[in-house]
């Protein structure tokens, strides 16, 4: 999974883009996380109890995107598709499916979380 973190020093802004099969992340760390840095340690709080067998799952649904992670991956999706009956994406709509939904490994997303934390609190 190969991503990049931005600051705009003009408006104090952070985004960040991960690559195609993963945009999806990228909007929930700019638009969900942003530089809220107690949600962000209470992510890894959770994710430190699912590792440590506490927890089986954690779930939260934000504004527009929705996370569910449990011992061994993360899905982060759009909220709404949620609601929708399960289909079979044709070949056509993988982009669109990308831009809707991302799953990786949970040690992958912790790494990624951590990197984000230390980069907002960059001076």
């Amino acid at each position: 999974m190969e991503y990049e973190f931005r600051r705009n020093r003009l408006e104090g802004t952070v985004f960040a883009q991960f690559s195609m099969e993963h945009v999806v992340l990228g909007r929930w760390f700019t638009e969900e996380l942003g530089a809220d840095e107690a949600h962000i340690r209470h992510i890894l709080s959770q994710i430190l109890l699912l590792q440590s067998g506490k927890n089986q799952q954690w779930h939260h649904v934000g504004g527009d995107l929705t996370i569910d992670i449990d011992r061994e991956q993360v899905r982060v999706y759009v909220s709404a598709i949620a609601d929708e009956q399960e289909y079979e994406l044709q070949e056509s709509m993988s982009v669109y499916n990308a831009e809707s939904e991302a799953y990786c490994g949970l040690e992958d997303f912790e790494r990624v979380l951590t990197d984000w934390l230390n980069f907002i609190n960059e001076a």
